[in-house]
């Protein structure tokens, strides 16, 4: 194999797995090869696909960084690795092409990742090689702070946020995506994931079920199965059932992803299933509206280009002390 042609295999992050196959001696037929089909969808499910692009990324820029400096990252050098780390903590170089530092969590998840990439090609990385573990123990000490814990959302942010939304279809589903949000916990891929009948679609979530008392919401999680229980509010202002119902109506959304884009022209709803990573975790506030601002959102979240055309709200986690995620994207969403 050329070396570009390596270079270009390392940095994709992408290889086939082959670690799943008959054993050698064993003779190969129908039955056996769709087990080992079986077997490797399995395999591939065992992290979400959200995590594997991650990982995917992390192998990508772990090996344009040692294109950089001459080496390969095949075989697995813990010598490598640790420099590797290193550069995370304290990035060498000046000026404005100089890489910002990574935290300690965002490193150890780049080495998840490396392991990841390794394992994909049959290989491992020992993690516990002095090489690696002493760099990765010094950057601890030294780098290591407190996570910043934001201030849980609050019934009357919701009221404000839900009050400046308008009524037309954006709206709708909008309002319905922050008040179940947030009534349910739910975080942000568990709200896009959700479909309206079970077995809907393949990439299905969960789904709700709308009975008279509220909603049941079934959840698919790290840990298996889970369901969520919302009642019906005092107000139809502010009730999650309400808003949602409202929005299924409206949207005509009978099959398939609950929460879906919107024409351009706002009249109707489209088939395509909305995705939670526009402007992932990014507070993006737009001119329209008039909830005020949380003393702990950072100023830099508040800033919003009048080229960005509407604000569609996402919550990021609902009672669960976590932030309020605000999708915003120039066309229509």
């Amino acid at each position: 194999m050329s070396t570009s042609a390596r270079a270009q295999r390392d940095e994709s992050g992408q290889e086939k797995n082959d670690t799943i196959a008959l054993p050698a001696h064993v003779a190969g037929s129908g039955a056996l090869d769709r087990l080992v089909s079986t077997a490797r969808d399995y395999a591939s499910a065992a992290a979400s696909d959200n995590t594997l692009k991650a990982y995917a990324k992390d192998w990508a820029h772990f090996a344009r960084w040692c294109r950089m400096r001459g080496a390969d990252p095949l075989p697995p050098s813990p010598e490598l690795v640790g420099l590797y780390i290193a550069d995370l903590a304290a990035p060498q170089g000046q000026g404005p092409t100089r890489a910002p530092a990574l935290s300690v969590a965002s490193i150890e998840r780049r080495l998840s990742g490396l392991g990841w990439g390794y394992a994909q090609r049959g290989l491992s990385l020992d993690r516990k090689d002095r090489h690696i573990a002493s760099v990765l123990a010094g950057i601890r000490r030294r780098h290591a702070r407190p996570p910043v814990q934001k201030e849980a959302i609050l019934a009357e942010d919701i009221r404000a946020m839900v009050a400046t939304l308008p009524h037309d279809l954006r709206g709708l589903r909008d309002r319905a995506i922050l008040l179940i949000g947030f009534a349910g916990g739910l975080r942000r891929s568990e709200i896009v994931s959700l479909d309206r009948h079970k077995d809907d679609t393949l990439e299905s979530g969960g789904w709700i079920d709308i009975l008279e008392g509220g909603a049941l919401i079934t959840l698919r999680g790290k840990t298996g199965w889970r369901e969520v229980e919302i009642g019906r509010g005092s107000s139809d202002q502010t009730c999650p059932v309400h808003a949602l119902e409202q929005w299924l109506h409206f949207g005509r959304i009978t099959f398939g992803p609950v929460f879906t884009g919107v024409t351009r022209d706002g009249k109707r709803a489209r088939d395509t299933r909305l995705n939670d990573k526009h402007r992932h975790r990014q507070l993006v506030w737009n001119g329209q509206c008039g909830a005020p601002f949380r003393s702990d959102f950072r100023r830099s979240s508040r800033r919003c280009s009048p080229a960005i055309g509407r604000t569609h709200l996402l919550l990021h986690a609902g009672m669960r002390a976590r932030t309020v995620c605000i999708c915003a994207a120039g066309r229509s969403c």
